[in-house]
């Protein structure tokens, strides 16, 4: 059975219009209904599974007790939690720095870090793996008709530093051709969404961006530097769609402002998965450390065992850092060797090599 999904109350009510007489096989996820009693009352809801829904009080028509009593499974809201367990949709910067006027810590995205340190009980677990769940399936409809290709590498990178830069001019040339994604952090990941931000914008915007954010160089003062991030998104509007995908895991790097998407998890290890799963047009790994190379043989193993129509490419930038400061190319290739991802595997000195490689791979995948 297709399980259909209903996300918003106009599309509850476009249902109905169109004739919805069963919600078997429906989900229906964070709905006030508490206004549709009526509705409720005059349909099947056996079968139907509600997900943080908001009914009317009592237990008359079109109640959270008449639709459990007639077959509906209800999962019910759970309080103190941040966050809605049960979200529709992936979180939008302006979100999750909401209140960041008055400083980070009063913001969505400082209140549900600390939320996530506190003592882990079965309720606060659960509704943490429900939210993750959540942002999975928003995420995968972001996904659906976009090419990403991920951008990964160091967290550390400063905003005044001349590779910081090379990654926004790359991300800028990316956003032409695919869907930007990064972890959705500080330092080379901003770098690639600001570029993408960027991407229609005239070409001396992206200097004039960096002379802007260059005022909070760092984001060890986390309201200042997404206050500037911030600015640029008010100085140079964008359309251009991209990607970042963080987690509060890693609670002290903040999320960056310039991902116009943003899929926030509370597990690390679900993030990593499903970032590098997601970006099936390639992977970009800028010079980073411990994180980034992590995400260099957990995207290894992955097209180790991938059929080949399965293999994402992989390109890595710096022969310098990879050889000699991580001398991780040498055991790629001993990977690759005798393996169908070997072709898909490329070390590169600069960004600018990067999206003729990508765009020749995918050429060649047909």
């Amino acid at each position: 059975m297709r399980i259909r999904e209903l996300e918003t109350l106009e599309a509850f009510d476009q249902a109905l219009a169109d004739g919805l007489g069963s919600l078997h096989g429906w989900h229906l996820q964070s709905l006030d209904l508490s206004t549709r009693s009526y509705e409720l009352s005059r349909i099947s809801v056996s079968g139907g599974v509600f997900l943080g829904c908001r009914f009317a009080a009592g237990s008359g028509p079109g109640s959270e007790a008449d639709v459990r009593n007639r077959g509906g499974l209800v999962f019910p809201t759970v309080p103190d939690v941040p966050v809605d367990p049960y979200r529709a949709a992936l979180y939008s910067p302006e979100e999750l720095y909401a209140g960041l006027d008055t400083g980070y810590a009063g913001t969505l995205d400082a209140a549900a870090y600390a939320w996530s340190l506190e003592i882990r009980t079965v309720d606060r677990t659960l509704a943490s793996a429900l939210h993750d769940h959540a942002i999975d399936d928003a995420l995968e409809e972001f996904v659906e008709g976009r090419e990403l290709v991920g951008v990964l590498g160091g967290h550390a990178l400063r905003r005044d530093d001349p590779d910081y830069r090379a990654a926004a001019v790359l991300g800028r040339e990316l956003a032409g051709s695919f869907t930007v994604a990064t972890g959705g952090g500080p330092g080379a990941m901003e770098a690639a969404n600001l570029g993408a931000w960027l991407s229609t914008a005239p070409d001396d915007a992206v200097d004039e961006a960096l002379a802007v954010l260059a005022a909070a160089p760092e984001f060890t003062e986390v309201t200042a530097w997404a206050r500037a991030a911030f600015e640029v998104r008010r100085r140079w509007p964008s359309t251009t769609e991209s990607l970042g995908v963080p987690t509060w895991f890693y609670g002290h790097e903040p999320p960056n402002a310039l991902a116009t998407s943003v899929a926030k998890y509370f597990s690390n290890a679900t993030r990593e998965d499903v970032l590098l799963r997601a970006c099936r047009g390639g992977l970009v790994f800028l010079p980073g450390a411990a994180g980034t190379v992590q995400e260099i043989f957990q995207a290894a193993c992955a097209n180790y065992y991938a059929p080949a129509t399965a293999i994402i490419p992989m390109v890595l930038v710096g022969r310098e850092h990879w050889t000699r400061a991580f001398e991780v190319w040498e055991l790629l290739g001993s990977l690759a060797e005798g393996h169908a991802f070997g072709a898909s595997l490329d070390l590169v000195d600069s960004p600018q090599e990067v999206l003729p490689l990508l765009v020749q791979h995918r050429r060649d995948r047909g």
